[in-house]
C-alpha cells in the first residue's frame, strides 16, 4: 500500500515503542514522518533510518510543541496526520498523597494531548484536510485499582477528541481515538517487573495473568497498533469520526 505518499505525518512520543512502530509504518506507505520526542537522540536515530525528521518535543510544554510543529511545516510545507502518542503510565494506591505524580500523568497524558492538537490545527484548517490520531487506551473505558490518575488522563483524551472532531470536522479533518489494551510494549514490561518485584513473583508472572484474562490469549502487537493508527489517519477513515476504537483483544468485552 501507498496510502500516505507524499503526506507529511507527525508522530509525538515517536522514538520508541507504539510511536516508532507507527512512523515505520507511514514510512513504508511513502509518508514523510516528523518524530517528535524528548529523547531527541533516539528521535534523530529513528528519523534518520526512515528518511524523516527527528525533533525535539515536550509535550508538557506549549512552546516546545509549537516550535516543533513549526519546523514540520517549514521543512515540508503542511501537515496531514498528527499521532497524538506521547504518554506515560504511573500506578500508586489513592490512599497515597501523591500529587507531583498525578500532575506529570496530567500534564503528559491530557495536556500534551491538548497541546499537540491546538498546535496542528490551524495548518489542518488552512489546508482543509487532516486526521488526527490520539492514542487513548481501555483504561479510559475501564480501571483497575492504583490507577485512577492514569484512568483519568486517559478518559479525558477520549473526551478531547469528542471536542476536536465537532469542531474540526466542518474543515475536513477527522479524530480518533485508539483505545489500546495490553501491548508488547517497554512500558508494560516496566510494570511487570514492578509489580512482580512487589509481590515476590517471577518476572512475567503480571503478563501471563493479562493473557489469561484476555479472549485472544496475548498481547497486542507494535504492529497491530500501528497498522490501526495507519487505517484511522488514511482516506479510507475520512468519516470515522469522534470514535474511541479499542485494539484489546476483546478484553474490555470480557
Amino acid at each position: 500500500m501507498n496510502r500516505f505518499k507524499e503526506k507529511v505525518v507527525m508522530i509525538t512520543g515517536g522514538a520508541r515503542g507504539i510511536g516508532a512502530s507507527c512512523a515505520q509504518r507511514f514510512s513504508e506507505e511513502g509518508a514523510k514522518v516528523a518524530i517528535l520526542d524528548i529523547d531527541l537522540y533516539q528521535a534523530q536515530a529513528l528519523a534518520d533510518n526512515l528518511g524523516g525528521l527527528g525533533l525535539l518535543c515536550d509535550v508538557s510544554d506549549r512552546l516546545s510543541v509549537h516550535v516543533a510543529v513549526q519546523e514540520v511545516i517549514n521543512t515540508w510545507g503542511r501537515l496531514d496526520v498528527l499521532v497524538a502518542n506521547a504518554g506515560i503510565y504511573k500506578s500508586w494506591p489513592l490512599s497515597e498523597d501523591r500529587m507531583e505524580d498525578w500532575q506529570r500523568l496530567v500534564d503528559i497524558n491530557l495536556t500534551g494531548t491538548y497541546l499537540s492538537c491546538q498546535a496542528v490545527a490551524e495548518q489542518m484548517i488552512a489546508q482543509r484536510s487532516g486526521s488526527i490520531v490520539v492514542m487513548s487506551s481501555m483504561a479510559a473505558k475501564t480501571s483497575w485499582p492504583n490507577s485512577a490518575a492514569y484512568s483519568a488522563t486517559k478518559t479525558g483524551a477520549i473526551g478531547l477528541v469528542r471536542s476536536v472532531a465537532m469542531e474540526l470536522g466542518p474543515h475536513n479533518i477527522n479524530c480518533n481515538a485508539v483505545c489500546l489494551g495490553h501491548a508488547d510494549t517497554e512500558m508494560l514490561h516496566e510494570v511487570d517487573r514492578s509489580i512482580c518485584a512487589e509481590n515476590g513473583w517471577e518476572r512475567g508472572t503480571f503478563i501471563q495473568e493479562l493473557m489469561a484474562s484476555n479472549p485472544m490469549k496475548r498481547l497486542a502487537t507494535l504492529e497491530e497498533t500501528a497498522a490501526l493508527v495507519a487505517f484511522l489517519a488514511s482516506d479510507e477513515a475520512r468519516f470515522i469520526n469522534g470514535q474511541a476504537i479499542e485494539i484489546d483483544g476483546g478484553r474490555i468485552m470480557s
